[in-house]
């Protein structure tokens, strides 16, 4: 018996599989194809530097602002008529230079009077010495009673604390005499004149001061820490000189080198924040007080750290990520941790270690597993940079 339609079903099978046979070759044609065209393609021309491996410092970044170390309200201990200022609005003076003049005349009137007036207790006190010891002897031979005696001692004794009286008034004359000289108690910058000659000044407590005076040899600048920062390193540090760099709203970097001043007493529990004052040299005068300082405060001991270039690092979504050369001139997505900045590098926390090749530049170009032509240049010149950044407070921010 003869079945025609199995005949059809077996030549339908056979057909079909030779078809997927055909299908299967010209994919393993074309994956060959694919791969082989892909080890052709040209390298990815890149820019590479081996990661840094450094000791640095955690640095911490303030603002703050300039105040003098010394700052004095220059008042009239003499009342009078102003006669004369000495100095130009806002010119550098000296300690012990002429500020103020007040007419000593009537002063100089009190010096004479006082002098008078001491010239006359002398007399008075050696005659009531001499009167005494007069006395004494004619105690001695019974010639006079001893009340009289008794007289002449009180009155000895009363003519030499009216001496000693005369002699405190001329001092206190002479004293007034040389405070209508108003002079610089320190060395510094002195504001403009608020009162002009001609004008009567008054030595009261509550009278207008005549200018002020603001020491700039030294400069304090106040800054306000946070509370975890100050439990973190301030706090610690229990008098020891933590570093602190300066640098002012026009300057690069933080080149002026201070040390640790004060820490206030108390958290203001309002901010959050304790008051820290540092203390700088100003020996170039461009320190003024009230402007805006810009302050690094190292904390905590150096530790070892691998530094990048910002550019090497790439964003994929919320990671971050660098490029990483292998042996073979491959490229490697390695996913990173990435802390704080460093004088223009990137602190690297995990992922990625020191003498490692990194791509730097020509990021955007590479892929996963591409080759890639890398000309090796210095992470951004690190060792020069790293050698200046102490300097001028490297640190974090």
């Amino acid at each position: 018996m003869h079945f025609p339609y199995k005949r059809s079903a077996f030549a339908a099978i056979a057909l079909l599989a030779a078809m997927g046979g055909g299908f299967a070759a010209l994919h393993s044609d074309a994956s060959q194809a694919k791969a082989g065209a892909a080890s052709q393609a040209p390298a990815v021309p890149v820019d590479a530097a081996a990661a840094l491996g450094r000791d640095i410092t955690d640095w911490h970044e303030y603002s703050g602002r300039l105040e003098a170390v010394n700052r004095v309200e220059i008042r009239p201990l003499v009342s009078g008529t102003l006669i004369a200022v000495h100095f130009k609005d806002g010119s550098l003076v000296h300690k012990g230079d002429e500020l103020f003049t007040i007419d000593p005349r009537p002063y100089a009137a009190a010096v004479d009077r006082a002098r008078a007036q001491l010239a006359a207790a002398r007399a008075r006190a050696a005659y009531a010495d001499s009167d005494l010891a007069r006395g004494r002897r004619l105690l001695a031979d019974n010639a006079i009673a001893r009340r009289d005696f008794d007289e002449k001692r009180n009155v000895q004794r009363v003519a030499a604390a009216d001496l000693q009286a005369a002699q405190a008034a001329l001092e206190s004359a002479q004293l007034d005499l040389e405070h209508t000289r108003i002079v610089a108690p320190i060395s510094g910058r002195v504001s403009r004149a608020e009162i002009t000659p001609g004008n009567v000044v008054s030595a009261d407590a509550g009278s207008r001061p005549l200018t002020t005076l603001v020491s700039v040899a030294r400069m304090y600048a106040s800054f306000n820490v946070d509370e975890q920062s100050f439990l973190q390193f301030v706090a610690p540090a229990h008098g020891a000189q933590l570093p602190v760099y300066l640098g002012l709203a026009d300057e690069r970097g933080y080149p002026r080198k201070g040390r640790l001043e004060s820490v206030d007493n108390r958290l203001d529990t309002a901010s959050g924040t304790i008051r820290v004052r540092a203390v700088f040299d100003n020996a170039d005068g461009a320190l003024v007080p009230g402007l805006y300082a810009r302050i690094r405060l190292g904390g905590g001991v150096p530790h070892p750290a691998v530094l990048v270039d910002e550019k090497a690092v790439g964003t994929d979504q919320d990671k971050r990520y660098v490029i990483v050369i292998d042996a073979a001139g491959r490229a490697h997505y390695r996913g990173v941790r990435i802390g704080s900045a460093y004088e223009g590098y990137r602190v690297v926390e995990s992922g990625l270690k020191p003498g490692e090749r990194i791509v730097v530049d020509g990021l955007q170009r590479v892929r996963p597993g591409d080759r890639l032509n890398a000309r090796t240049v210095s992470m951004q010149g690190a060792d020069a940079n790293l050698a200046a950044a102490e300097p001028a407070g490297a640190g974090k921010s």
